[in-house]
């Protein structure tokens, strides 16, 4: 009997020793939180009203808006937009870059998810790099001015593929440099949802015939068709490609704002991306000064409507399963996630 009694102290001690380890995790309490990262096309440039201090102060121009899609989401109780207008993929990387005096936003990364519980990061760049979407955009509003001269597609059609692809491969370095920031954060590569998006067309060759000029959208129909169904869904594809490669979600935007573009419609209201904000002559002519360009950058972006509908569409995805979905206008005239 003393043998039985001592078999079973040392049993229950063995039980009373293993159940910390069996009990359940402590409850991580921090804030749910969601945060983008990328250019201006997330960071909310032309949605206007933005932060303090991303307005010019001290040659801080990254246009963070309070109206920016990643603000328009309901998926987490925080949201944080690190994202900087003209930004390209080394500034969202680990690397020791500067843009517009902000360092990495992938070191900025770690304190916020350091501080709250992310649950997602999104991700929107590409477009400043080999794509040059900027100074590609300019071009073909110059060319708009010369009537006798070629368009802006004809050469595209054979650069653009070419530039996408000297592209992808900053992005996945980029998206590489940004898991590393989550694991020095403490996250696992599986417990957040790594987002990448596309890029949403911003004109239309169906334009509303009184705003196609310096007025409104001063873009030859031919380029507008071209950027429209060659240019952006192959951007689109793109970044598929990057997604999958890289084992990423992916929201595709390309037709986001089909039907609301810029100039689509008579009334300015009913679209969802910025009409050009100047002085187009004098945009192409290098007549603006410092503050005008910067007002210039907003041209062709989405506008606050355009950033809610975003978020809205955003907010559904993470709700949802799949990896991958578009964002489609449905019949109620709002943004969806679909297949």
């Amino acid at each position: 009997m003393p043998r039985l009694l001592g078999v079973a102290a040392v049993a229950l001690c063995a039980v009373g020793l293993a159940a910390p380890s069996a009990a359940a995790s402590p409850v991580d309490d921090r804030p749910t939180a969601v945060v983008s990262l990328g250019d201006s096309a997330i960071s909310g440039e032309g949605a206007g009203d933005y932060e303090p201090g991303t307005r010019g102060e001290g040659g801080n121009w990254c246009h963070r808006s309070a109206n920016a899609l990643i603000h328009r989401t309901s998926a987490a109780q925080r949201t944080y937009n690190l994202a900087c207008s003209g930004a390209d993929a080394s500034n969202v990387s680990l690397a020791d870059t500067t843009h517009y005096t902000e360092g990495s936003q992938a070191r900025r990364l770690v304190a916020i998810a350091r501080a709250n519980r992310v649950t997602a990061v999104v991700l929107q760049i590409g477009a400043n790099d080999d794509p040059r979407f900027a100074d590609t955009v300019l071009d073909c509003v110059g060319r708009w001015f010369n009537p006798f001269g070629a368009g802006c597609a004809k050469h595209l059609a054979t650069e653009w593929p070419q530039r996408l692809a000297a592209m992808a491969p900053k992005v996945e370095r980029a998206v590489a440099d940004v898991r590393t920031a989550m694991r020095e954060a403490g996250y696992a590569d599986g417990a957040y949802r790594f987002v990448i998006t596309s890029y949403a067309s911003p004109v239309t060759e169906k334009m509303d015939p009184v705003q196609h000029g310096p007025q409104g959208c001063p873009i030859r129909l031919p380029d507008a068709e071209y950027g429209r169904t060659q240019a952006v869904p192959q951007f689109a594809e793109a970044f598929r490609g990057i997604a999958a490669r890289t084992g990423l979600s992916y929201l595709d935007f390309s037709r986001a704002t089909e039907g609301h573009e810029a100039c689509s419609g008579a009334d300015v209201s009913t679209e969802w991306q910025n009409r050009v904000t100047v002085d187009p002559w004098a945009w192409v002519t290098g007549g603006l000064d410092a503050f005008g360009i910067h007002m210039a950058q907003q041209s062709f972006h989405p506008n606050a409507q355009g950033h809610a509908q975003l978020g809205r569409c955003l907010t559904e995805f993470l709700a949802q399963p799949r990896t991958t979905a578009r964002c489609l206008i449905g019949t109620d005239g709002n943004l969806h996630a679909v297949r």
